[in-house]
């Protein structure tokens, strides 16, 4: 069963969207060549605790570290570590936060420095497919819609979807019912009712949709190490037109102050 939220929940999980596309632009401030992915998430967990909140991910089932940060070929759940950002590379960054019971979840896949044409073709795809996924997340429709409006974008374009990490909902807990794939026929799935809370989070790599799990059970990489790319929103169903709860607006808006 998936319980739709009222709007008293929703305007909880507002809050920790806000707060999680904050935090994120923070973050992306700082990205640049010679930063260590370490600095980023010290940066994070600063700012999650200096507002009020705890950063979801760190301890969550043994998760070290408060922000996933997957660079490259690693498509999710990257440790944070003394690896120094280079010219050229991509990171994503998934960051997570609970507060007044509640949780926020969001990612984004910042280049560093200057990026070739195709991994900016990367980035592009993958984030614009999230807009065509978040589109069908409306009263009515199914997850299936979601996912095939995902995967129909990606793979016009040249790119593989990855099948075995999908979205999710969300509220109370960070991962709840229903699951969120970024592949699938329209009108299958689980029936999307207005107030549910759902994250979409496309996972698009450059080359083949096969992964594997690294050594230390949390890093996912793609089988033949070319890039992937990340990037989420967290959504509440709504009757006409979704309400995205979580932004790029701090992070791509210069005018948008935080």
């Amino acid at each position: 069963m998936v319980r739709p939220k009222t709007e008293e929940e929703i305007a909880l999980m507002r809050e920790n969207a806000i707060l999680v596309s904050k935090t994120l632009a923070v973050v992306g401030k700082a990205v640049a060549p010679g930063v260590t992915t370490l600095e980023l998430n010290r940066l994070a967990e600063t700012y999650i605790r200096d507002h009020g909140a705890i950063p979801s991910f760190l301890g969550y089932e043994g998760f070290p570290a408060a922000l996933c940060i997957s660079v490259n070929d690693t498509v999710v759940h990257g440790f944070p570590s003394d690896y120094v950002l280079k010219e050229g590379d991509i990171v994503s960054v998934d960051c997570g936060t609970l507060y007044k019971g509640y949780n926020g979840d969001s990612a984004y896949t910042f280049p560093v420095g200057e990026v070739d044409a195709e991994t900016r073709k990367l980035l592009e795809t993958t984030k614009a497919s999230l807009f065509k996924g978040i589109e069908k997340a409306v009263d009515g429709n199914r997850i299936g819609d979601i996912g095939h409006a995902v995967q129909s974008y990606a793979e016009s374009a040249g790119f593989s979807v990855v099948r075995e990490l999908e979205g999710h909902g969300i509220g109370r807990h960070m991962h709840e019912n229903p699951g969120v794939p970024n592949y699938g026929r329209p009108g299958s799935g689980p029936k999307l009712v207005s107030g549910m809370t759902i994250c979409i989070e496309p996972m698009i790599n450059a080359g083949t949709r096969g992964v594997y799990l690294a050594k230390n059970g949390w890093e996912v990489h793609t089988a033949d190490h070319k890039n992937s790319a990340h990037f989420e929103l967290t959504v509440v169903v709504r009757k006409g037109v979704p309400e995205v709860l979580s932004t790029f607006d701090y992070i791509e808006k210069s005018d948008v102050e935080f």
